[in-house]
């Protein structure tokens, strides 16, 4: 089991990352418990509350408002994601009508990107990357009790080859290149503190923005399934009666031995703890994070399952492989942990495009929120092209906390340049 972090001072975990002169930077050489502590509008004494929609709108327009150079009407991605604002069951064009956007689980948003599970730790960093362009901010994962992280390194960057997902294990590397091993083992503030926080995050959010919160049970000995499946509702209860938008349950983490880490695994374990949320959290939007799968069988069961019970998948929440260093150690005790970032990026799409197909099949409106590996237009176009109906962002966002308004960009500059969307309807 993986000791505790120890925060009396930092520990460094890989070179060429930003100091805490730069608090808008996870900073990697600190541990969590410091980052938390010195979030973005903390450590640069700014008051909360700022939101800054209107200069991020004006910086890189609303990839609703472009219109194709010839006027015709052109559609980002398939027909499943882009609604009018007046009418959200209809498919939206680029035709430059004024309030068309993008339907995140019945919100009204500006773009399909947002911060996966992770990077924002509280409500100051997700204001942060508010104002840096996500449309949808995704509250670390909270827990029915207080968890402290694992401790340093949490973030170490490992070779960037592109992975098949039966990788025993990957070589570290001296340098950040596109991929990390992730080991925080789902830390937790207190619930008295995260549930205050999400209750003031969401009401200093715009309205424009979704603020989405993970959550996880906590197993504990003897529990049973209805046990936890209970703790995961209570988490779930709490953030919605806190303001949260919708649910993310995590339902896989590969840095954790317990069950809460391996439920997507099991369709009915899935479904009985999928169903104790619901039935908690009523009609708000419920999506499960899932790990790797690559069996259409399992894909076909998990789907049939879960249908009528969620609104959604969140895929893929990294590959599991142990990690060596260059001296031939395995480290984090021997343990797998989560490798994110570039290396899982065809992976994850291609279980996109594997959902998506069994999805379609069974005739289900359940949706799909690409994660892994987009640092560009291009791989936005790429997970929306297998299937998904929105993209998020971790890695990439703690590396380049503007990505957003770049790959805004990028997708208004290709539509422009090739005279309609970057994502060719599906």
């Amino acid at each position: 089991m993986p000791t505790q972090e120890n925060d009396t001072g930092p520990t460094p975990s890989c070179s060429g990352q930003q100091s805490g002169a730069t608090p808008q930077f996870y900073d990697v050489s600190r541990t969590y418990q410091w980052n938390l502590e010195h979030s973005p509008r903390e450590a640069a004494g700014e008051p909360r509350g700022r939101n800054q929609t209107a200069s991020t709108n004006a910086q890189t327009g609303s990839l609703g408002l472009v219109p194709s150079p010839d006027g015709a009407e052109q559609q980002l991605g398939h027909d499943r994601g882009f609604t009018g604002e007046s009418n959200p069951s209809a498919p939206m064009t680029r035709s430059g009508i004024a309030g068309a956007k993008w339907n995140f689980f019945g919100h009204v948003v500006d773009s399909p990107l947002g911060v996966a599970a992770g990077p924002l730790l509280n409500g100051d960093w997700c204001e942060h990357y508010a104002d840096l362009g996500f449309d949808v901010l995704t509250y670390k994962t909270v827990r029915s009790v207080a968890r402290r992280c694992y401790s340093m390194p949490n973030l170490q960057p490992v070779e960037s080859h592109v992975m098949t997902g039966f990788e025993s294990e990957v070589r570290t590397c001296s340098k950040m290149s596109g991929s990390w091993a992730v080991s925080f083992g789902m830390p937790s503030s207190d619930p008295l503190v995260w549930r205050k926080d999400v209750e003031r995050t969401r009401h200093r959010l715009s309205r424009r923005k979704v603020l989405s919160v993970s959550v996880v049970g906590t197993q504990r000995e003897g529990w049973s399934l209805d046990q936890l499946a209970e703790d995961y509702a209570k988490c779930a209860c709490w953030a919605i009666e806190s303001g949260a938008d919708m649910i993310e349950a995590n339902f896989s983490c590969p840095n954790v031995s317990t069950c809460d880490g391996q439920l997507y695994q099991s369709a009915e374990e899935s479904t009985l703890v999928a169903q104790c949320i619901r039935d908690a959290i009523g009609d708000a939007p419920l999506v499960i994070k899932i790990g790797f799968i690559e069996e259409m069988s399992s894909v076909q069961k998990l789907v049939s399952a879960l249908d009528g019970t969620i609104d959604g998948f969140s895929m893929t929440n990294s590959l599991a492989a142990r990690v060596r260093d260059d001296r031939g150690n395995l480290l984090f005790d021997a343990e797998p942990r989560g490798i994110c970032g570039r290396g899982i990026r065809e992976q994850s799409i291609l279980q996109v495009a594997r959902f998506r197909k069994v999805i379609e099949q069974a005739d289900s409106q359940l949706k799909i929120i690409g994660v892994g590996g987009v640092s560009s237009g291009r791989h936005v176009d790429s997970y929306l092209k297998a299937g998904a109906d929105a993209c998020h962002l971790a890695t990439s966002a703690m590396l380049e906390p503007s990505i957003a308004m770049r790959i805004r960009s990028e997708l208004i500059n290709e539509s422009n340049s090739n005279g309609g969307s970057l994502v060719d309807h599906c």
